[in-house]
Parts: structure tokens; sequence; C-alpha cells
């Protein structure tokens, strides 16, 4: 009789380390925002993305002791140098294979040393240094994690789609039935149409059924929806001794997956807004990083209001993210006019006005608020309470947990 024996698996370790868990553990490496964080256990890497800091960011989060499980972590701790280099090497390997990061050469440009939007300006690496760039599957991920963490305290799930108090002839028939009229979707009530038909003509085979004689489900409406999600990126983000801008990102990119996944007749865009401001793929997110920049509130409105000017979506919103203190304002002449100092009169003045071309546009203005500042909450709660749109309090390290004020309903409550 042929016998088979089972024995532990002896095989490659890299192999047995799952590649979603690895990056959600070095998701703090992917999403650096140029803050310098003496507590990150990245912070020595300054936010690189060459392929020598990804393999060290690999190599730290293998020795927190948090990541492998007891008996992976003592195969670790007594692994020699040669195999550790083997083992990182095979897990870049996969990595690219898996298509969550994507090689690229280590050739010097010019345009290495200049800052592009968003982003703050960086020496030319050495020639030959060898660097990757995070792909879109690896953002959709990232976007999936921030959604969970960001909506895990809340103890519900989303609603899939924007409801409305109207009804329509649909497919999902959740609606009464009514009488059908030309053009509408030929979602048939059996029953009633034949009931019909059976009062008019008696109980008789064939049965004539006539245009009078039809009924329709109806569906509840739901609408689509144009956003913009506005982030703000001005050197405040990371100022005053904490990184306002990451935990910015991680909700702008829960919001975009939540929007691609559960909105799916949704459009979406993303505009960053900084001394002045421009739109970027929605896939960017991710990798922008914080500019020595002051704060254009006004023309990332102008903007996301151009934007969703040219949509043909029944609602239009904009969803703003930022630390609330507009500093800057483009002149008629083109020139930035930069205060940094206070909220200033002029500038608060321009930006309200601005708020208030979205109000006569329908556009509703919807701000995640990520400080404290008793000043900057009441220009915030003034913006949301002209465009009736909703505020959400909170901090950057309890992004869980925030209080929303909803100036449809008028009430403010704290949601965990």
């Amino acid at each position: 009789m042929k016998r088979t024996r089972y024995t532990k698996f002896q095989g490659d370790f890299a192999g047995g380390i799952g590649l979603d868990d690895l990056m959600e553990a070095l998701g703090d490496f992917l999403l650096d925002s140029g803050f310098h964080d003496p507590w990150s256990e990245f912070q020595e890497l300054n936010g690189d993305h060459t392929m020598e800091n990804l393999r060290e960011a690999i190599k730290q989060v293998m020795e927190t002791g948090d990541f492998l499980d007891e008996e992976m972590q003592q195969q670790y701790d007594e692994m020699n140098q040669e195999q550790r280099e083997e083992m990182l090497d095979s897990l870049v390997e996969r990595m690219q294979q898996g298509d969550y990061i994507q090689r690229e050469g280590g050739e010097a440009t010019e345009m290495q040393g200049q800052a592009g939007p968003g982003e703050i300006a960086q020496p030319a690496p050495p020639q030959g240094e060898v660097r990757f760039n995070v792909t879109d599957k690896s953002m959709d991920f990232l976007s999936y994690k921030s959604l969970r963490d960001l909506l895990g305290g809340m103890g519900r799930s989303i609603s899939g789609r924007h409801d409305t108090r109207y009804e329509a002839s649909g497919i999902e028939s959740s609606g009464s039935s009514k009488p059908y009229e030309f053009g509408d979707v030929m979602n048939l009530d059996v029953n009633a149409t034949l009931s019909n038909a059976l009062q008019r003509e008696g109980l008789s085979v064939p049965l004539n059924v006539e245009y009078s004689d039809l009924v329709i489900h109806q569906s509840e409406y739901q609408s689509s929806c144009a956003t913009v999600v506005m982030l703000d990126c001005s050197h405040s983000m990371i100022l005053y001794g904490e990184d306002r801008f990451t935990p910015a990102k991680r909700v702008a990119m829960a919001l975009s997956h939540l929007i691609r996944t559960q909105f799916p007749g949704d459009s979406l865009h993303l505009v960053l807004f900084h001394d002045s401001a421009e739109e970027l793929p929605i896939q960017a997110v991710a990798r922008v990083k914080v500019g020595p920049y002051y704060t254009n509130t006004r023309e990332g409105l102008r903007l996301a209001r151009r934007i969703l000017a040219r949509s043909n979506k029944d609602m239009k919103q904009i969803v703003m993210i930022t630390d609330g203190k507009p500093s800057a304002l483009t002149l008629d002449d083109g020139r930035i006019y930069r205060n940094a100092f206070g909220l200033d009169p002029m500038v608060i003045a321009e930006t309200l006005e601005e708020v208030n071309r979205c109000k006569r546009s329908n556009i509703v203005i919807n701000t995640f608020m990520l400080a404290q500042d008793y000043a900057l909450m009441q220009f915030v709660q003034k913006v949301s309470a002209m465009c009736k749109g909703k505020a959400y309090f909170t901090s950057p390290d309890r992004l869980g947990s925030y209080v929303l004020q909803d100036f449809m309903t008028r009430r403010m409550k704290t949601i965990h």
C-alpha cells in the first residue's frame, strides 16, 4: 500500500510572508509626507524611495518583533547576514512580480532636483542609484486599509448609493407599482398587469393584454454625485510638532476608495491647493508630499468649482481636507499675496466670496478639519454653514473618532 508522509515545510522563508501584510506594515514608509518625526521607525530613511531604503524598511519591520509570529521570528533571528540579504532580495522580487512596486533606473536628471506640485525639492540621487515607484495597485490597497482604519471604530457598514426621496422606474424594484408610461424601463409587474387584463377581458384564453393594462415596478431614484477632494499641502500641515498631512492623505485615500467602490456612478477628482492649485490624478494622492507653501484656499475652491461645472451629475460636492488657515490669495494680475500671520481680512473675504459662488452653483462643501485652533474652527464652521455642508473636527491621531457638525440638521455629535 502506498503511504504519504507529511512533514513540516522547510521552504523559502520569504514565501511564507504575506505581501498584503508587508505592504500594510510599510504603509508609513510608503506614505511619508516629509514630516521629520523622531518617533517614526522609518525616520532615518527620509521617505526616499530607493531600493536600498526599501530593503532597510523591510528589515526594520522584521526586527520590530510585532510583524512575524513567534516561530518565524525565531527563524529570522537564527539567520546569518547572507541569508537575510537573500530573504530581502526575494521579498523585493515578489513585490515587483506582484505589481506592488515598479523598479526604475537611477539615472539622475535635472527634474529630480526640482520641486513639482505638492513636493519639496530634493537633491538628485547619485548616478546609478536604483529607485522604485509605488504602483496603482499598491495605492488601491493602501486606500482600502485607510478606509478600514478610518471607519473601523464606527461599528457599522457604509450604505451603497445616494438615496433620495424620489422614485423612478428601474431594475431594482423597491418602490410601489405604477401604470406604464412611454419611456419607462420595462420592469413589468406581471401580477398587476394580468389582473388588469382579467378584470377587463374576463377569464378567457388567449388573454388579450392591452397597453393600458401594463403596470411596472418602481425603484428608488438614486442620484449620482460629482466630488472634488481638495487636499491642503501647505507647510502648516507639518508645523507645530505634528504631522497633519499624512492623516490628511489617509482621509483622501479612504474617501477615494469609498466613492470608487460604493458609488460607481460618481465622478471623483483631486485638487491640490497651496500657493496656487492644480488638479492631479486621484491615484497620485498617496505620492504627494507637503511643500514649503502657503494656503490659497480661494484658488482651490475656484478650480474645484470649474471642474464641477463641467460635470452633468445631479449632486456636486467639495470635500476639503485642511488645517483651515487661508494665508494666500491670487491677485487679478496673477501675483500671489501671502500673509502667514493670523487670518488676513482680505484673504478671508475673498475666500468667503468664492464660497458664495459655490453656494450659487449648488455645490456643497464638506470639510475635514485637522486642527483645534478656535479661530480656525470658526472659519470652517462659517464655510460649512454658508453651503449647508458638514464639518468634521478631529485631530491627526484620532481620525476614527471625530466631531460631526451637520449644518443641514443643525446638530452636532461625536462619532467613534
